[in-house]
């Protein structure tokens, strides 16, 4: 049984660390395990109840949305901004969300990593994620975590597919996750 994985990156900056953490995930999947890494976040416009209509959805917004469904579980990547989570993730949440009580997140196993410039990598905008997530209806791990902190310094002169601590970080998550995922 293969298990599908959609990995979310809020970051939208061509070369961002966690965008290269997703695609390390990807590079390093295990086998039986899909892991996608989602193009198009920056094209779902903010999210809007009057916009939100059957029929007259935004096609960015319904593409995310029935990604995400087909999806087994979810792996959220996040930088931190400011101390919290990055606007284009969390609207991906608010978008998902919906409808209420019936959206894509809804009892989907959901993991949260991430890297940042600072000392802690990130943990204040991850928890934020994975609170979100779950108010969204998601079903959070909240035991698989990774947070890398100095992504600066650390990935300067190498990809994080060639850190092997960090894909060592990121093989257990993806394991937790798509053990989440076959038993969902």
């Amino acid at each position: 049984m293969s298990v599908r994985i959609l990995a979310l990156v809020g970051s939208l900056r061509a070369g961002s660390h966690n965008r290269q953490l997703a695609e390390a995930a990807v590079k390093h999947a295990p086998e039986g395990v899909e892991i996608t890494l989602y193009e198009g976040l920056a094209e779902v416009p903010f999210y809007n109840e009057d916009i939100d209509v059957e029929g007259a959805l935004p096609e960015a917004a319904a593409r995310l949305r029935t990604t995400a469904a087909a999806s087994d579980a979810l792996l959220l990547f996040s930088p931190e901004y400011n101390g919290t989570i990055p606007a284009v993730l969390k609207n991906a949440i608010d978008w998902m969300s919906r409808p209420y009580g019936a959206g894509a997140l809804v009892g989907k196993p959901v993991a949260v990593v991430g890297t940042s410039l600072g000392q802690y990598g990130g943990v204040w905008a991850q928890d934020e994620a994975r609170k979100a997530a779950g108010i969204a209806g998601a079903s959070v791990l909240d035991d698989a975590k990774l947070s890398i902190p100095g992504s600066v310094n650390r990935f300067a002169d190498a990809h994080p597919a060639d850190d092997s601590e960090v894909v060592e970080g990121l093989t257990r998550v993806v394991r937790q996750l798509t053990e989440a995922g076959a038993a969902a």
